[in-house]
């Protein structure tokens, strides 16, 4: 297993993928290259004890399948041991006491990684109810084998709000890792973000909605994208107008809807491509690259189109509410019924969902996340007779996969290999840790999924494993599931029956300076110093004749 280990992180040290899938070499020089050779060559020699691997017991032979990574697919047996993956080859023998899953007729994947989810989380006078455990358990019935969640700070703390969110994770049975929240900015913060990256962050969140609780000014996003640059760490957005979102809020009270109807007219989509816009020229201006969260617009994601067109490096994740869903389930006349819907930014007509679609199909969009964040009917009730106290968020942990199925490659909107990607892959490589994750490989991790195309199943809050008492994709009818979930070897999701355990899931520390950072003092230095004038800064004359830099 240290062996497997040590060929994966030689993998990442030389070469890695940007998220839209173009090859971008990261070749290391010189000196610092022949340093990474004689490392890894040890840990190969002396057994490496200082890499950590968890056990997780018997071999697993997952046999006859397709294994389906982002870039090819090809029939072959999948032998995992000790955590990683020991073989890839067709036609293997049993090995001594391995358990085997048969395959055949059946996509072998990479295990999806969900990039945007909060589990636990204190919010709007309430706690999402699902923890650590529920949800992850959840996640991994549904074919997810990690996720990363979103660490909010204590009273604006980011250090104090990493340990808290250390301490909750405490009962998962699946791998993690952290975002973290920016909700103020001065010096201090500043330091702060320096040393949790030290602790395995390699992204910062900043709230351009939420006035009053979690919003940042423009100022304060210019201070956070030139920290997250110097730290190559990735700034994430949440782009809506958090001050016109507000005037919307009373507006809509003004006029006696209150209802969760309210919720959608208040915050339309002009308000997410303005916020959206903003946040890619700010992020231009700094000289950062910028990770878009829940694209739910036309108008966002034409934003994120233009952008990349002209080369910015900016990473749009739909997710899967406003890929699957539409608005018109806030004008139910229960209650009950509408407020499961709502969330923010809302989910939108119809048309949004489907310029999101081909927005991923075309890869315009990179990668898919769910927003989960779950509340029950009792929690969503604090906002009867005033849409602005219904605590936002929606399902999708444990639909994720079989949902993105259903709308891209059931559709033929999408290949499996292209699912692969936008499932797993981009997220890996977005966050800089594949190929460890993110792809079927000797010595990638053994988180591996074994997929039934042919299985048709139903959506439902009867069958689903969180603790949520709704499911937003009640009924929905999919063709295509998960069968097998296996998560670092150990073997969790089997034939319609959970197997997982709190307190087995693992940390996983997101290195800073991923592919994102490749170039991108050049690109920005070319943008912003011009030449056109001559040199800067110019050399003018004083008024005693001598020249000096004014």
């Amino acid at each position: 297993p240290t062996s497997a280990h040590a060929r994966c992180a030689a993998a990442r040290c030389l070469h890695t993928r940007m998220p839209d899938g173009n090859s971008a070499p990261r070749r290391a020089r010189g000196a610092e290259a022949a340093a990474w050779r004689v490392l890894l060559q040890s840990l190969l020699l002396a057994g490496a004890a200082s890499v950590s691997v968890c056990a997780s017991g018997a071999p697993i032979l997952i046999q006859g399948g397709t294994v389906v990574n982002h870039d090819r697919q090809f029939l072959a047996d999948v032998l995992i041991q000790d955590g990683v993956i020991a073989a890839i080859e067709p036609d293997m023998q049993v090995p001594a006491g391995a358990q085997v899953l048969d395959a055949k007729g059946k996509l072998v994947m990479p295990g999806g990684i969900e990039t945007h989810t909060h589990l636990d989380m204190p919010f709007m006078g309430t706690t999402a109810c699902d923890d650590f455990f529920t949800g992850q358990a959840a996640a991994a019935a549904g074919g997810t084998t990690m996720h990363i969640d979103f660490a909010l700070p204590v009273d604006h703390d980011i250090e104090a709000g990493f340990e808290a969110w250390k301490g909750k994770a405490e009962r998962s049975c699946i791998d993690y890792g952290f975002h973290m929240a920016v909700t103020k900015w001065d010096a201090g913060m500043s330091e702060a973000m320096g040393r949790v990256v030290q602790k395995g962050i390699n992204s910062f969140k900043f709230f351009m909605a939420y006035k009053g609780a979690l919003m940042v000014d423009d100022e304060q996003l210019i201070h956070g994208f030139r920290r997250c640059k110097e730290l190559g760490a990735i700034p994430m957005v949440h782009a809506e107008n958090g001050d016109a979102v507000v005037w919307g809020q009373e507006e809509m009270v003004r006029r006696g809807i209150v209802g969760p109807e309210g919720h959608a007219l208040s915050r339309p989509a002009i308000l997410e491509g303005e916020a959206t816009a903003r946040a890619i020229k700010l992020a231009r201006f700094v000289g950062s690259p910028l990770y878009v969260v829940h694209v739910m617009s036309i108008d966002a994601m034409e934003e994120v189109a233009k952008a990349r067109k002209d080369g910015q490096r900016v990473i749009g994740e739909p997710v899967i509410s406003g890929l699957a869903l539409n608005e018109s389930m806030v004008w139910h006349p229960d209650f009950n019924v509408a407020s499961r819907y709502v969330m923010s930014p809302p989910i939108r007509s119809a048309e949004h969902g489907l310029a999101l679609r081909k927005a991923l199909a075309q890869g315009t969009l990179q990668l898919v996340g769910t927003d989960h964040a779950v509340f029950n009917s009792t929690q969503k009730a604090m906002g009867r007779g005033d849409f602005r106290k219904i605590p936002n968020g929606v399902n999708g942990i444990e639909e994720r996969m079989h949902v993105v199925w259903e709308t891209m490659v059931n559709s033929g909107m999408m290949s499996p290999m292209d699912y692969v990607r936008v499932t797993s892959t981009a997220a890996a490589q977005t966050f800089n840790i594949y190929p460890r994750k993110g792809h079927i490989a000797v010595g990638s991790d053994a988180d591996v999924i074994v997929f039934d195309p042919n299985e048709e199943h139903v959506l439902s809050a009867s069958t689903h494993h969180s603790r949520i008492d709704s499911n937003v994709y009640e009924g929905m009818r999919i063709k295509g599931r998960v069968v097998s979930t296996v998560s670092r070897g150990r073997l969790l999701w089997d034939a319609g029956k959970l197997y997982a355990e709190p307190g087995t899931g693992q940390y996983i520390p997101l290195p800073t300076g991923g592919p994102l950072f490749e170039g991108l003092d050049v690109q920005h230095q070319a943008e912003m110093v011009p030449h056109r004038y001559g040199r800067t800064p110019v050399a003018r004359t004083a008024a005693m004749g001598s020249k000096v830099e004014l």
